[in-house]
C-alpha cells in the first residue's frame, strides 16, 4: 500500500470537468508556482511559489478516494506542475488509485517530465512561440530550451498528447505561427491546437482585446499550417 505523502503545493482543485482531459470526466489539481510570467497568463494567483497552499494533499487524496468509479481521470495543472518536487509521488499515487492521469505543462522541467511520463495517459503541452522567441512571451531569457527538449520526450514516449498555442496578435504574428508549426511538424507533432487568447484577468494589462479574425481568421495561414500538421484545430 502506498503510504508516502507527496510534497505538493496545491493552489486549487476543480472537482469535475469535461474539457481538461479529452473525452474523459476528470478532476484537476492546480499546482502552485511558476517560473515564468507569460503575458497572457490568467491563473495569476498560481504564479507565486511562496504562496500558502489552499489544500493539503490529505484532503485531495480523500476527495479522490470518494470519487473512485465516478471520475475517469485526474489532471495535474498549474502553475507549472513539473516544478513540484513531489509531482512524481503524486502522479504515482493517482495512478495507483486506478485513475488515468493527465498533465498540463509548458515543459519547463524536462527531467521531471521524463520521470512522470511512464505514469501519464495524456499530456496537454503549451507551446508558447518559436523556441528562440520564448522570452517575448515568458519574460525569461533562453526559456525555449527546456520546452524543446520536453517536446521531444513527449513525442518519443508514445503517450497521447495535444500541443497547443495561445495566439495574441501583439505577441505572435502570422510569420511566427508558420515558423512554429514548421518546427513542430519537423519534430513529428500530429495533434495541434491554436486557441484564442482571452484578455480577461491577464497578467499584462497592455494586451489589447482583439478579434479572432486578426490572426486565426486568416484562411491562407490556417491552410498552410494544416499542410504541415493536418490535425490542427482552432479553439
Amino acid at each position: 500500500m502506498h503510504t508516502t505523502r507527496p510534497t505538493l503545493s496545491i493552489g486549487g482543485l476543480t472537482p469535475f470537468t469535461t474539457i481538461d482531459f479529452p473525452k474523459h470526466l476528470a478532476a484537476v489539481i492546480f499546482c502552485q508556482g511558476c517560473a515564468w510570467r507569460c503575458r497572457y497568463c490568467y491563473n495569476t494567483h498560481l504564479l507565486d511559489s511562496r504562496a500558502k497552499p489552499t489544500l493539503s494533499w490529505d484532503k485531495v487524496d480523500a476527495f479522490l478516494q470518494r470519487r473512485l468509479g465516478l471520475l475517469d481521470a485526474v489532471v495535474f495543472s498549474g502553475g507549472e506542475p513539473t516544478l513540484q518536487k513531489g509531482l512524481l509521488e503524486a502522479v504515482q499515487r493517482v495512478h495507483n488509485l486506478g485513475f488515468k492521469v493527465g498533465l498540463h505543462t509548458a515543459g519547463m522541467n524536462s527531467n521531471m517530465l521524463a520521470n512522470v511520463l511512464p505514469y501519464l495517459d495524456w499530456v496537454g503541452f503549451d507551446i508558447k512561440a518559436p523556441f528562440a522567441r520564448y522570452a517575448t512571451i515568458t519574460g525569461v531569457s533562453s526559456s525555449g530550451k527546456q520546452p524543446e527538449k520536453s517536446a521531444r520526450l513527449v513525442l518519443e514516449s508514445g503517450v497521447a498528447y495535444e500541443f497547443r498555442t495561445t495566439v495574441h496578435p501583439q505577441l505572435l504574428n502570422e510569420s511566427d505561427l508558420l515558423k512554429l508549426a514548421t518546427s513542430l511538424a519537423d519534430l513529428g507533432v500530429q495533434q495541434y491546437v491554436l486557441q484564442d487568447c482571452h484578455t480577461v484577468q491577464r497578467l499584462d494589462s497592455s494586451l489589447q482585446t482583439f478579434s479572432r479574425n486578426d490572426v486565426l481568421g486568416n484562411e491562407n495561414l490556417i491552410q498552410a499550417i494544416r499542410a504541415l500538421i493536418p490535425q490542427t484545430i482552432l479553439r
